[in-house]
């Protein structure tokens, strides 16, 4: 089992910056890539960017590439996204998510935060 606790969300002005944290504790951090995820009201989980377990290979959504940036840190069992240039349309719930698969299904990721508010006003 891995536990995990998102931080670092709020309410922030478009064209505003946000750094959202992940703090993992239990099971070998380092044995799972990491995601985050976001969700709107009455929507499925949307992928936003994952990271390998050694951190080597990120992906991003194509409506956040250029302007997210995933990270991680083993040492300190932590995996960051930052956020610059927010949009309205980045207002959701943001989810910290581990799994063993390389996936951008939000089914693939048996781990995940308890999530935090992201609110972007326009």
């Amino acid at each position: 089992q891995v536990q995990l606790v998102e931080s670092g969300g709020g309410l922030v002005q478009a064209g505003g910056s946000l750094r959202l944290s992940c703090a993992a504790s239990g099971r070998a951090f380092n044995d799972n890539h990491m995601a985050w995820f976001r969700q709107t009201p009455g929507k499925e989980h949307d992928f936003v960017a994952a990271v390998t377990l050694d951190g080597g290979v990120t992906h991003y959504s194509n409506s956040v590439k250029g302007r997210f940036t995933i990270s991680r840190d083993n040492a300190k069992n932590t995996v960051d996204l930052q956020m610059n240039s927010l949009k309205p349309e980045d207002t959701a719930v943001y989810y910290c998510a581990g799994g063993s698969l390389w996936s951008i299904r939000h089914q693939d990721y048996p781990y995940w935060g308890q999530g935090t508010q992201v609110t972007v006003s326009a």
